[in-house]
């Protein structure tokens, strides 16, 4: 068996990237094919960890995320034995490609698939056999899980042909292709990491925006009030997140093959994309009102200034006028 590691993370292109490639590798090229998404290839190579040749390709998605596929091969990787060896590899696969900051802060997915060419007598019933093993492979844990999550965990079954069939779980996927087309159902699971990923840049990015509203306006009240022209900056970088956010809600949208359909339908479930779409909208609701707000706080500030300005200029005026009249009525006098 083959062991596809999937590993997304931030990766802002330079601005001289090539041009984007178009992306392939769907089942029965779908009539709408997510063509929005801008696609680079920025490599391939073999290294070699712990003693085993990895095949690598790096692709860098709409000039924002960098998604690497590394794929190699276990003897039995649904042994207990053989999970230590796994996450020794994969960990390494880690450090060496994402960069330190982001593996400290956790802004990065990683996700990892088995690639079975071989489920006798069919995939159902061989799933069902090796529940438990699939289960522990799939959670990275040594402990056999209850029956319960098991269940949980392999229920999630989309299918191709009656020997072609692909299981989504949050953690990993396992793909059963007797003719080793696995790349198209692999394309979809990079799509729907890269999706989750761009929601908690996008969500990060918002936290950020509110730490320093928060910041600028409800503390530190002795510093210098915030200027109108800081205001005008959170509000337009509020306007690139709104945005950024359409355009990432596009992707749900974009598969229109009944399988590929129906699988990335899945795989939306399983890593909560739905959930995450409606957590980052509810958060830029809630940047819309407290910056409408602040703005209509800020006017009326600017008013009442303005008015005390003109006030203080009509009691000087009053004051020059006095003193003239006075000084016509001979009541002042010059020494």
């Amino acid at each position: 068996m083959e062991i596809a590691y999937l590993i997304a993370f931030p990766d802002p292109d330079d601005g001289n990237a090539p041009p984007p490639e178009k992306f392939k590798g769907l089942k029965d090229a779908p009539y709408f094919e997510p063509i929005d998404i801008e696609l680079v290839t920025l490599g391939e190579e073999t290294i070699i960890i712990e003693e085993r040749a990895i095949s690598i390709v790096r692709q860098r998605y709409d000039g924002r995320v960098q998604m690497i596929e590394c794929r190699f091969e276990l003897k039995n990787p649904l042994a207990a034995s053989i999970l230590q060896e796994r996450a020794k590899i994969e960990a390494a696969l880690q450090s060496h490609f994402i960069p330190a900051p982001m593996r400290q802060s956790g802004l990065f997915e990683e996700y990892t698939i088995l690639l079975v060419k071989e489920a006798k007598p069919t995939p159902e019933k061989w799933l069902d056999k090796n529940a438990a093993e699939l289960s522990r492979f799939i959670r990275s844990q040594r402990e056999t899980l209850d029956k319960e999550e098991i269940n949980e965990i392999l229920s999630s079954r989309t299918r191709y042909s009656a020997h072609e069939l692909t299981l989504v779980d949050w953690e990993g996927a396992v793909i059963i292709a007797p003719n080793g087309d696995f790349q198209s159902d692999v394309a979809l699971l990079k799509i729907g990491n890269y999706q989750l990923l761009r929601y908690r840049m996008l969500d990060q990015t918002i936290e950020k925006m509110l730490d320093k509203l928060n910041e600028a306006f409800f503390k530190n009240k002795r510093r210098p009030r915030p200027t109108r022209g800081m205001l005008r900056q959170i509000a337009e970088h509020r306007l690139e997140v709104m945005l950024d956010f359409e355009r990432a809600e596009q992707y749900m949208l974009l598969i229109g093959d009944w399988y590929t359909s129906k699988l990335y339908e899945a795989i939306q479930t399983e890593l909560y994309l739905k959930d995450w779409k409606e957590s980052v909208k509810s958060k830029l609701d809630n940047l819309e009102n407290i910056v409408e707000t602040i703005k209509d706080n800020f006017s009326v500030s600017m008013e009442v200034l303005m008015d005390r300005i003109q006030m203080f200029g009509w009691v000087i005026l009053l004051i020059g006028y006095i003193y003239l009249y006075f000084l016509d009525a001979g009541w002042i006098k010059f020494p």
